[in-house]
């Protein structure tokens, strides 16, 4: 019982770095299907809970020690509010399990809506979405190969 629960907790907690890393570790552990769906989306809505209530203090922090004076080529507002109005919340919450991380798909949300209530039910319907999705992904595309490699036999 207690190796499950320490094999559930080392997914939950790759899972809050790096989303597609609670899948494969699951996988990797052994643990049931269910189990790690459960475990990686509850990884990621723990980072998006502690990031959005306390995110705008951590970019505060975070922009004292990387602010400098613009270039021609640096970002500006302008281009950040061009992605947001074709994108949205919604548009950040979709893709901040596959392309951002749980911390950096948050403290983005955070920096484009200050309603906590509307980034947490996005992140939750896209941790639940992507969770069950790649978790599928993981588990029967990993079969799926493994049973084409023993079939092909070396020459």
């Amino acid at each position: 019982m207690w190796a499950e629960i320490l094999k559930a907790l080392s997914v939950y907690v790759s899972s809050m770095i790096k989303f597609i890393f609670g899948p494969i570790g699951g996988k990797a552990a052994g643990l049931h299907l269910i189990t790690t769906m459960v475990v990686t989306a509850a990884g990621m809505m723990t980072v998006v809970i502690a990031f959005t209530y306390f995110g705008e203090y951590i970019r505060k922090i975070i922009s004292r020690w990387t602010s400098k004076k613009k270039g021609p080529n640096d970002e500006t507002p302008k281009k950040r509010s061009e992605f947001f109005r074709k994108y949205g919340l919604a548009g950040v919450a979709f893709f901040t399990p596959i392309i951002l991380t749980p911390i950096g798909g948050t403290l983005l949300a955070v920096g484009i809506s200050p309603n906590r209530e509307k980034i947490i039910f996005y992140m939750l319907i896209s941790a639940c979405v992507w969770s069950v999705i790649l978790t599928f992904a993981v588990y029967f595309g990993y079969d799926a190969v493994m049973n084409f490699v023993n079939k092909v036999q070396p020459v």
